[in-house]
């Protein structure tokens, strides 16, 4: 690990089972806030696993947190931007297989898909697991926590979002906090 510097220690470790496709990925939601609080340099296995979002790598670029690609440790912003870009374009191209795969399927008298999941009940039972979901994420439970903070403090939405934001924070499918969400969150979720 001698990318990682001379007097560099391994200090935590965290394993991220999502796929890089998602922006949804809570521990490495947890692994940019660790190291952000601690100053530490976050190592990532395989910059292409670690998102298929070139949007999403530029983030992570400029959200201040230093990191480095085991499978590419001397990647400077340009490589690093085109090899996120390249990243995105596979997964493009492997949507556009599946679904051009799928018409074909489709085309052949396949049933794709399963009528019993229009019932209404099936329905509610989605919107309840949303619901569970939601209110269960740790990255939701922390920002709650921190919105608490503020909420004495007389800031706007806007304010609690940007603020929530600047500290790392990301909803619960990895985006930027904005008004809605602060509210969503102050709505949903019960504020003891």
């Amino acid at each position: 690990m001698g990318f990682i510097g001379g007097q560099a220690q391994l200090v935590r470790e965290f394993i991220e089972v999502e796929s890089g496709k998602r922006n949804s990925r809570p521990q490495l939601l947890e692994a940019l806030a660790y190291a952000k609080q601690h100053k530490a340099r976050l190592v990532i296995a395989k910059l292409d696993r670690l998102s298929r979002n070139a949007g999403f790598i530029f983030a992570l670029k400029d959200s201040g947190v230093d990191f480095v690609c085991a499978d590419m440790p001397d990647a400077n912003t340009l490589t690093i931007g085109i090899f996120a870009t390249l990243a995105q374009h596979e997964r493009e191209l492997i949507g556009e297989r599946t679904k051009k795969a799928l018409a074909i399927k489709k085309q052949q008298g396949f049933q794709l898909g399963s009528p019993q999941n229009l019932t209404l009940q099936a329905q509610q039972k989605g919107v309840e697991a949303i619901k569970v979901k939601a209110a269960t994420n740790e990255n939701n439970r922390r920002a709650l926590l921190t919105i608490k903070g503020y909420l004495n403090q007389d800031k706007t939405l806007q304010q609690i979002a940007d603020e929530l934001n600047a500290s790392g924070f990301r909803t619960a499918k990895g985006y930027l906090f904005q008004r809605v969400q602060v509210l969503r969150l102050m709505s949903k979720l019960v504020i003891d």
